[in-house]
């Protein structure tokens, strides 16, 4: 099943490419390689989930916050490529956490992007490589911030 049609079943609303916060290109692409630009909670009004996980935001909101970003990089990765039917796999993400110093679930929280990558391309080709770590702080107080590379065809 393609990823466009798998997102249909799921019933998943993608909110708009979420506009660049800086000078950067959202993706590059290199050969058969999107690497995807930071992205954070965006939602389809403009807003963002901010706060600290560990302080403002629970393990299960911090999950949900890492599950939006990954919605706000789908919705960059098929403006960007015109269809996430050309996204073979997920190469790798790096997840960052705006939590406490106390908090030590960081892989928790980016399990919510990862689960729904696996939700859209299969654990085989929606599991790649990762990192989670805890972030002192991240632009405009926001949730959580993942990068990712992709294996993308024609």
């Amino acid at each position: 099943m393609s990823a466009e049609s798998r997102i249909t079943d799921l019933g998943l609303d993608l909110p708009p490419a979420p506009p660049r916060g800086g000078i950067y290109k959202p993706v590059v692409v290199v050969g058969n390689v999107a690497y995807i630009s930071g992205h954070g909670p965006y939602l389809s009004d403009g807003g963002m989930i901010r706060g600290r996980v560990g302080e403002d935001l629970d393990l299960s909101q911090g999950n949900e916050a890492a599950r939006q970003t990954g919605l706000a990089m789908l919705a960059t990765l098929k403006k960007e490529l015109g269809s996430l039917d050309r996204v073979k796999r997920v190469i790798k993400l790096l997840g960052m956490v705006n939590s406490t110093p106390e908090f030590a679930d960081h892989p928790k929280v980016i399990n919510g992007c990862s689960e729904l990558f696996a939700q859209i391309w299969g654990e085989e080709n929606g599991i790649g490589a990762r990192s989670a770590v805890g972030m002192g702080s991240l632009p405009g107080n926001i949730a959580v911030e993942i990068e990712g590379i992709f294996e993308v065809g024609p």
